[in-house]
């Protein structure tokens, strides 16, 4: 294996070269958990590894609680399986409060104060209840917490809550995202020790994102890279391995197929598993694009592909009944490389149910 073979070889894990999963939660499941803050661009991540979806189909399962959204692995939201959130929560949770302790003590939120909250926030669910932020924090300032109704002490709230598995994401209300009790929209599942819960996410971590380091684990699931060498010592025999460049890339020994027809191109959220999942990025972009894209700051949304390398960004903007996406490639394109982004972005547009018009920027 050459560092060259990495970016099909990730494309064919994560299922992005073969979109071959039939409901959302299968994908959720296979990747362990996928970076949503941005709600849009994750329900896009899902789309493109599941058979003719469209977004229709992952707010259904959303509002159905078949895939949740809560604070795990790192300080962001993620996607999670419903059977997963307990056991994730439970190993990854103690580091992500470690990271959010300055901001706890920035706002005066010790550890009593959280729980306080969190009996407020408890009380204001049960039964069934489904909340707004601004609902919960009105609640939180009806029961005399301060500075509590809204901003960022009701943000490092509301996450601590989803940190010790008292909320999860509930149904959409409207547009609006709501809260439910972890307790009553989650069914039970069974329990695993500390050692089961690691091994079992250094597993589907190297079967799903591999080829991947040791680094790359550490980064993706905010563990230490400590706790990434015990768990590969768990799992190991299960997992294969190859040297390149100094470093050990583990992955598994059945990695799936290449569909006959793979896309060359791909449109992807800047928080697709196949961007984000890594510490190391050098497999699939160049000094000069990661530079470029760097260089964008909050403005990069979407991202280009093409043959596993990332050449670009794009950005959607949204009418009525047309979506219109611009391009912007780094490197030159020939006329087979601009049919396949086209391809991709008319995928897009399927799965948004909307008339797609391009915007090809000067470098594309």
């Amino acid at each position: 294996m050459k560092l060259s073979d990495i970016a099909q070889l990730r494309l064919r894990c994560q299922h992005l070269s073969s979109a071959s999963f039939q409901e959302p939660v299968e994908v959720v499941r296979w990747l362990t958990a996928v970076q949503s803050q941005d709600y849009y661009g994750a329900q896009w991540a899902l789309g493109l590894r599941l058979q003719n979806a469209v977004a229709a189909d992952l707010d259904s399962a959303f509002n159905t609680g078949a895939i949740l959204r809560t604070h795990i692995l790192r300080p962001t939201w993620h996607f999670v399986a419903p059977e997963d959130i307990r056991w994730l929560l439970q190993l990854t949770a103690p580091r992500v409060h470690i990271r959010c302790g300055t901001g706890y003590r920035q706002l005066e939120l010790d550890e009593k104060t959280r729980r306080r909250c969190q009996d407020v926030l408890t009380k204001a669910l049960a039964g069934g209840k489904h909340l707004t932020r601004s609902e919960l924090g009105k609640a939180l300032h009806e029961a005399g917490i301060k500075n509590a109704e809204s901003g960022r002490r009701l943000t490092y709230i509301v996450m601590s809550a989803e940190l010790d598995g008292i909320l999860c994401s509930g149904p959409r209300r409207g547009k609006q995202f709501t809260y439910a009790l972890l307790e009553e929209w989650v069914p039970p599942a069974p329990e695993r020790t500390h050692e089961e819960a690691l091994a079992e996410l250094t597993r589907r971590f190297f079967f799903s994102h591999g080829p991947a380091t040791v680094y790359d684990f550490a980064k993706w699931s905010g563990l230490t890279v400590g706790d990434g060498r015990i768990g590969l010592t768990l799992v190991q025999k299960e997992l294969e391995h190859a040297e390149i460049d100094d470093q050990t890339y583990w992955f598994s020994p059945d990695i799936p197929p290449e569909s006959n027809n793979p896309p060359r191109a791909y449109l992807l959220s800047v928080f697709d598993e196949y961007n984000i999942g890594y510490k190391d990025r050098s497999a699939i972009a160049t000094d000069a694009v990661s530079t470029q894209l760097g260089n964008m700051g909050n403005a990069l949304t979407y991202i280009l592909v093409l043959d596993g390398q990332l050449i670009g960004s794009s950005r959607r903007t949204l009418q009525k009944e047309t979506v219109t996406i611009e391009l912007n490639s780094f490197v030159p394109l020939d006329p087979a490389a601009r049919q396949a982004i086209v391809a991709a972005a008319q995928q897009f547009g399927t799965f948004l149910e909307m008339r797609v018009e391009l915007d090809w920027q000067q470098n594309g």
